[in-house]
């Protein structure tokens, strides 16, 4: 079973940037995909960006090109840094992982504000 905690959400003014963290521990040796989600009050949750064991990368067509997904292995962490946000991006973001063996595990979430 794997566990995961996010970090790194806030309030920002528009066209500023924040760094979104997520630590896995447990069973990670299993872990195919890492991601972000997020869901805004009265929408659904909604893929923002995955990356895969293999180093691929995904994003979704509205954060393309100012988000960027990364991870560090050593820290069993995978990161979001979010640049140009809007308040659109306005959501609780969360971490997801998938198992090889097709098992989705959520973190608990974070809150990201774009305001000025």
């Amino acid at each position: 079973q794997v566990q995961l905690v996010e970090s790194g959400g806030g309030l920002v003014q528009p066209g500023g940037s924040l760094r979104l963290s997520c630590v896995a521990s447990g069973n990670i040796y299993n872990i195919a995909a890492k991601g972000w989600y997020r869901q805004a009050p009265g929408k659904e949750r909604e893929l923002v960006a995955r990356i895969t064991a293999e180093g691929a990368t995904y994003y979704a067509a509205s954060v393309k090109g100012r988000f960027t997904i990364s991870r560090d292995n050593a820290k069993n962490t995978v990161y979001l840094q979010m640049n140009s946000l809007n308040p659109e991006d306005t959501a609780v973001y969360y971490c997801n992982t998938i198992s090889s063996s097709r098992r989705w595990t959520w973190g608990q979430g974070t809150q990201v504000t774009v305001s000025s």
